[in-house]
């Protein structure tokens, strides 16, 4: 059997085809028992987060399972398989344990280094270790990879590369002040109590807001989050650097009133709908100042006119050999002018394609030198010998094949309209989207979502010490695969050595038979004897054996240990079962050491990267 993984991801895909494939967690329980009961896969474990979704699975043929497993992943997604199959991307053996390991890290996350994802991979294993989905390969993996990432963050400084999602959204909202203190002071709204918005909320809170409210759809879970960060933010003696957070929770019907108070809402929910339509929100933006909320001016590239604005250059230069009112009345008649605004008739540039389409060839010659400050005038006779005559006449010739003359300077920039500072700033970390993406038309409004946040996220600086992590994941990923060659000879060695004390038992019963006469002590003596005999020719080559499997190329060597000894093929699986058994329970025993799934752990909610090392 080998590991093999089939997803896609913000990498691969863009938000749009992520927002349709999103998976509910019906869809994921469902998604794992029909994984395990298809013929390639014996295990699985699916890790769905706001940005990936990626089916893992133990498989025994490579291509097989890359079409069984992309198959259920369209099924469940609702997205067809031949719109799926580009974004997908295929992972095996090394390579699957390579980038896995790589996604604990954060090295393969929007922002780079963020912590959350570590809590999800211990959600997506314990929900596989319910549903008994995850065997052996799995459960080892997915135990790997946690203390792997835990690693990373503690013996690097990967922290520093990037930040949580949740911070890198307040920030982006802030328009790159320091979040703390532009959220200080402030009204918060966050919808949503799962852990996403509860991670939202512990940041909101310790920021110091000046009130935090918590809606949900289950009131009960709302309540118990609002308690959780009263008790630790809330009304506390005060000190210089205290925050007092006045926590409380609504029902979800509440949301349009607490709307029209909040200055900053966080959104993450579960919902397959919106939970904030823009007319909810220009709603709440007519609440807020008393006028009804006014959409911003479409932009230029649009092809709408924008008013207000000043025009761009006209053709007035002086020396221009442009006939103005000809080519003022093509534009008013609605000629396109590339890389400038229109604004009547005559806001337009004169160095643009318009201005000079149809030129017959002297005329574009002088308008090609009058760019250039020259001043050749070939009506009049004039001519300056500085004009590069080949580059004019391959500028007319292209003009002539393409039906368009390139703009030779670029146009002067438009004004914007000034904008009035958001009254309403809204994060919408969910995905599908909770919020509208109209509302972001709307003054006063601004919207930050997972798709603007990927776009922020490309350009962000790495440090250095992601090269380091990087070196940890290469370096966990050679010992995870030494210790699964190696496991996979260790049911032999345990059946050969089980072999061998059956041996010394029948020899011992066949020596009391011969010699009756022997007392307790005397056999005792010869038991021990026989036995170290055994253990002595046995340790040194179980010893190498178990050393050259775990080398690469080295999984031949249990066959052949199963060939020289003539050891059963059914007791060396007996003992396989039953060491898988023996992993189930210790992992499911181990389950709720690092990461808690529905449980808020007030002591260790403030950052993903706090709870991943918990």
């Amino acid at each position: 059997m080998s590991l093999l993984v089939v997803g896609l991801s913000h990498r691969s895909a863009p938000v749009s085809v992520l927002e349709r494939a999103a998976l509910s967690a019906d869809a994921q329980i469902k998604l794992l028992q029909d994984t395990v009961a298809a013929e390639p896969a014996a295990e699985a474990a699916v890790l769905a987060t706001c940005n990936r979704i990626e089916l893992y699975a133990d498989v025994d043929k490579f291509h097989a399972g890359v079409a069984e497993l992309s198959t259920l992943l369209a099924q469940h997604s609702g997205v067809g398989l031949e719109e799926l199959t580009p974004y997908l991307y295929v992972h095996y053996e090394d390579r699957a344990v390579h980038h896995f390991f790589s996604v604990a890290c954060g090295l393969d996350s929007m922002v780079v280094g963020e912590g959350q994802i570590l809590g999800q991979i211990k959600d997506a294993l314990a929900t596989a270790q319910e549903l008994h989905t995850a065997g052996r390969l799995l459960n080892d993996l997915f135990q790997q990879a946690l203390r792997v990432g835990k690693r990373a963050h503690s013996e690097t400084g990967i922290d520093r590369a990037g930040q949580s999602l949740v911070t890198f959204g307040l920030e982006q909202l802030s328009s790159g002040a320091p979040a703390d203190a532009w959220l200080k002071g402030k009204r918060a709204l966050v919808i949503g109590a799962g852990s996403m918005s509860s991670l939202a909320a512990a940041t909101l809170a310790r920021a110091g807001v000046a009130e935090l409210v918590v809606a949900n759809r289950t009131f009960d879970r709302a309540e118990r989050l609002a308690a959780l960060l009263a008790e630790q933010y809330g009304q506390r003696p005060a000190e210089p650097d205290d925050v007092d957070v006045l926590a409380r929770a609504v029902p979800m019907e509440s949301v349009p009133d607490e709307l029209t108070r909040a200055d900053v809402v966080v959104s993450c929910t579960g919902a397959t709908g919106l939970v904030l339509t823009a007319d909810l929100v220009a709603e709440a933006v007519e609440g807020r100042t008393g006028a009804p909320a006014v959409e911003r001016a479409t932009d230029s590239g649009s092809g709408s006119v924008r008013s207000g604005l000043p025009p761009t250059s006209v053709g007035s230069e002086d020396g221009c050999p442009l006939d103005l009112s000809a080519v003022q009345g093509s534009a008013a008649q609605g000629s396109a002018v590339q890389g400038s605004a229109v604004q009547g008739a005559s806001g337009f540039s004169v160095m643009g394609e318009a201005a000079v389409a149809g030129m017959d060839a002297a005329t574009l010659e002088q308008h090609a030198a009058w760019v250039d400050n020259g001043t050749v005038d070939r009506r009049e006779g004039r001519r300056t010998p500085e004009i590069d005559t080949e580059a004019v006449a391959a500028l007319a010739a292209a003009a002539a094949t393409l039906g368009r003359v390139p703009e030779r300077r670029r146009p002067e920039p438009v004004a914007e309209v000034p904008r009035p500072l958001p009254v309403l700033s809204l994060l919408d970390l969910a995905m599908p989207r909770d919020i509208d993406a109209a509302v972001h038309r709307l003054l006063g409004v601004r919207l930050v979502d997972i798709e603007s946040l990927a776009e922020a996220s490309a350009d962000a600086p790495m440090a250095a010490d992601v090269d380091q992590v990087r070196r940890i994941v290469s370096d966990e990923v050679a010992a995870f695969d030494a210790a699964q060659r190696a496991a996979h000879i260790t049911p032999t060695v345990v059946a050969l050595r089980a072999m061998a004390a059956d041996v010394v038992a029948s020899e011992i019963a066949r020596l009391d038979g011969r010699l009756p006469g022997l007392d307790d002590k005397q056999r005792g003596e010869i038991t021990q004897t026989v036995r170290r005999v055994v253990d002595k020719l046995l340790h040194a080559p179980t010893v190498r054996v178990k050393q050259l499997a775990a080398e690469p190329g080295g999984a031949g060597y249990a066959d052949a240990l199963r060939t020289l000894f003539d050891l059963d093929a059914e007791t060396v699986a007996a003992v396989s079962r039953a060491d898988d058994d023996s992993r189930d329970h210790n992992s499911a025993a181990l389950g709720g050491l690092d990461f808690g799934r529905e449980n808020f752990d007030s002591n260790n909610f403030e950052s993903a990267e706090n709870r991943g090392r918990a």
